[in-house]
């Protein structure tokens, strides 16, 4: 009996990632604001801030965006599930997804632990590893197909035009977060449609790490089921991937409206599509960052690529962009926060508490 508690309790991956570890990214998020504003306060800057004649309809927009955006990723799931799940277990897995991603660092994100959340919610973990890589297939697929494409529309010293010496950092950013989203695509389409022995013994050899090592013969058994289902995917018709990524364009397209929607809550913005074109570079950008759900490091950076289409005086922009930035991070960041603070506890009594359910 005891053995077995201890099984359980080391099959919990979870048993680090607690509600607590909120803690760290909204004090780093609140800091960096804190600090930024310390730095360009000015008090009179808020006195020419006010809603927009249509500002509070905006601040809905802005929401119903951010629903269009899990909706999106809920579809999808349901999607590459094929009616194993349903809305309500995708609905709790996204949110689990989010919180865990917004509490690692970008280049992690919640990926690995997305294979657990949805193998509790009962598919099997080989299956369920192959719709996570799946989805950060088509994920990373978005980037990779917008980025270059509005570089095209976009002229380069528009979409970073910032100003002498901000340039070449921000395209490095971009171009270092763009190569390892490249390397990774082509690592999980290898592994999914060309070559799924080859991603196994991949999984298998990253399973051999001392800290990984316990649970080597699981990998074994999950490579086994990502070969198989690999399978099923390169059988699927182009009319089921087409899908598939209608929803993931859906989702990430409304994540990268959200801030127009914001800006437009306040002030007249023009150019909303190279607005749009400089999110989606921003999230590149992200990447890089150490931080948990790129805390600190996303405000730095709404402020010095957003800053431009503020339509305020020079002495008040360095304020107002900075309570931008972080209306911003309460509508698309602190959210994901506070529900998986909420639902994860729950949710991790009744997967692997006394009464859980197996599977």
């Amino acid at each position: 009996m005891r053995s077995k508690m201890k099984r359980e309790k080391t099959e919990n991956p979870l048993s680090t990632i607690k509600p607590s570890r909120i803690i760290l990214p909204v004090i780093i998020g609140l800091g960096v604001v804190v600090f930024l504003f310390y730095r360009e306060f000015d008090a009179d800057a808020f006195g020419t801030l006010s809603i927009a004649k249509w500002g509070f309809l905006w601040f809905i927009v802005a929401l119903a965006l951010m629903v269009f955006r899990d909706l999106g990723y809920i579809i999808r799931l349901l999607i590459l599930a094929e009616g194993d799940l349903s809305f309500k277990k995708a609905l709790r897995i996204i949110m689990l997804w989010e919180f865990t991603s917004a509490i690692t660092p970008s280049a992690i994100g919640g990926t690995s632990v997305a294979i657990l959340f949805i193998n509790k919610e009962g598919l099997s973990v080989g299956r369920s590893s192959a719709i996570v890589m799946a989805t950060s297939l088509l994920d990373e697929l978005y980037f990779l197909l917008m980025f270059p494409l509005l570089l095209f529309l976009v002229k380069p010293d528009v979409l970073f035009g910032l100003g002498a010496g901000s340039v070449n950092e921000l395209v490095v950013f971009s171009l270092i977060g763009y190569g390892l989203k490249l390397i990774y695509v082509l690592v999980l389409f290898y592994g999914l449609f060309i070559n799924p022995r080859g991603l196994k013994w991949l999984i298998l050899m990253i399973f051999k790490l001392p800290i990984l090592r316990r649970w080597k013969h699981g990998a074994n058994d999950a490579g086994t089921e990502i070969v198989e289902n690999s399978r099923e995917f390169r059988k699927k018709p182009f009319k089921f991937w087409a899908k598939a990524f209608v929803a993931t364009f859906l989702s990430w397209t409304s994540r990268y409206w959200v801030a127009n929607a914001i800006l437009l809550s306040f002030f007249v913005v023009s150019d909303h599509f190279v607005i749009f074109a400089r999110q989606l570079v921003m999230w590149i950008m992200m990447l890089v960052s150490p931080t948990p759900g790129g805390s600190g490091f996303a405000e730095v950076i709404f402020t010095r690529y957003l800053g431009d289409f503020i339509p305020v005086e020079p002495v008040s922009l360095g304020t107002i962009a900075i309570a931008m930035a972080f209306i911003w991070r309460l509508a698309t960041y602190y959210p994901y926060l506070l529900i998986g603070a909420i639902v994860l506890p729950k949710w991790i009594g009744s997967k692997f508490g006394k009464n859980s359910k197996k599977g």
